[in-house]
């Protein structure tokens, strides 16, 4: 039973029955009954669509004048899916209160045949079991979700395809939002060409939920595809768009995205951005933040243009990180201010000079970053962020 500020809450309960003789019977045990009861009569499933919104349990009659045996049951079902049915039957053979507990009510009761102790009795269980089956319901459901994400996850956070002993070495980090740690849409990968040169790629898919994940995951593999198959990396973005183009599930939504191609043997990093943050470059005296000429996120505009890249020179010495936006967009005041690219860089600063020793540099900027928006929500998006060095 629910409990009020005055006592027990009364339990609603609705009773669907033609029979007035029945009825009155229902009436006589619930007047019996220890606990408080509210009893909604009803003679038909359709005269009862309303009554069943916030109903505790529904007493279901299998005669009904627009609703046969198991019908009945399916049609209460339909309406009120939630809502636990202890279904009345006048069969002593029982046959037909097994049938309906076969397909979906919680307990049957004979008429005539029960004392107001076991009607009681039968309510509470009825409701008992309906919160256990909508349980086990959602735990399922979730399980199904954490599969979905594992699987989604293995998509979009690839193992790095560089030979070993590579002198580019990359670390790399994910954090889901903190909504059911589900996957959105960050992305990255990281592949040596046939000249040693490391690729590496970082993007996020606007919006959050297995479609935008699913096309993560595409973007992804494609550009993995291009890069092992030769293809020059100013037209890699330009195939980027056209897949996804061709695979969004809505004319809205876009993708930003980042590429760096690194020769390891010189300090020397080609950089194609598309409406994606910058970089943060990671030296020995200071971090500094570089944001190279760039183009609009993918899907935004038409037909992409191959745009030149920008070449950047990094400090010997330096590692570059690389992020998506949630790293920096959660809030960290009162006021709604958020941390943004400046308070990104303080914290990489604060954490080059901190972080024990021995620390990823990459977990002391996440914590950091999640500790100064605590007090405020948290980090709400997803984040992946890369640290490059050679």
């Amino acid at each position: 039973m629910g409990v009020g500020a005055d006592g027990p809450r009364p339990l609603a309960v609705v009773l669907i029955e033609d029979d007035p003789g029945d009825a009155l019977l229902v009436r006589e045990l619930v007047a019996d009954c220890a606990a408080p009861i509210d009893l909604h009569w009803c003679t038909a499933v359709a005269e009862a669509a309303d009554r069943l919104v916030g109903a505790d349990c529904v007493l279901l009659d299998l005669d009904l004048p627009d609703a046969r045996g198991v019908e009945a049951v399916t049609r209460v079902q339909t309406d009120a899916p939630d809502v636990p049915i202890v279904v009345l039957t006048g069969d002593r053979a029982q046959g037909r209160g097994i049938d309906a507990v076969s397909r979906g009510a919680q307990d049957y009761l004979i008429k005539g045949t029960i004392d107001a102790e076991g009607f009681e009795r039968a309510l509470s269980y009825a409701i008992e079991r309906k919160g256990a089956q909508r349980a086990a319901a959602a735990l399922q459901a979730s399980r199904m979700q954490e599969r979905q994400s594992r699987r989604l996850m293995r998509g979009l956070l690839p193992a790095p395809l560089v030979s070993p002993g590579h002198p580019v070495q990359v670390t790399a980090r994910y954090r889901p939002g903190r909504a059911n740690n589900l996957l959105g849409g960050d992305f990255y990968d990281v592949v040596e060409d046939e000249r040693g040169h490391i690729q590496v790629l970082i993007g996020d898919v606007a919006g959050h939920g297995p479609a935008e994940a699913a096309l993560g995951v595409a973007l992804r593999i494609a550009w993995r595809a291009l890069v092992l198959a030769g293809v020059p990396v100013g037209t890699r973005l330009i195939r980027l768009e056209q897949l996804l183009r061709a695979e969004r599930h809505a004319d809205q939504v876009f993708a930003t995205a980042l590429c760096l191609s690194i020769d390891p043997h010189d300090r020397l990093v080609q950089v194609r951005r598309a409406g994606h943050p910058g970089v943060i470059e990671v030296g020995p005296a200071a971090a500094r933040w570089i944001e190279p000429a760039g183009g609009p996120a993918l899907g935004v505009v038409g037909d992409r243009p191959d745009i030149p890249g920008e070449t950047i020179t990094v400090a010997p010495g330096a590692s570059l990180v690389l992020m998506t936006d949630g790293l920096f967009e959660g809030r960290v005041d009162a006021a709604g201010a958020r941390l943004g690219e400046e308070g990104l860089l303080g914290l990489v600063d604060r954490c080059r000079e901190t972080a024990p020793p021995g620390t990823e540099l990459l977990d002391a900027v996440i914590e950091g970053a999640e500790r100064a928006s605590a007090s405020y929500g948290g980090l709400a998006d997803d984040v992946a962020a890369l640290r490059v060095c050679w």
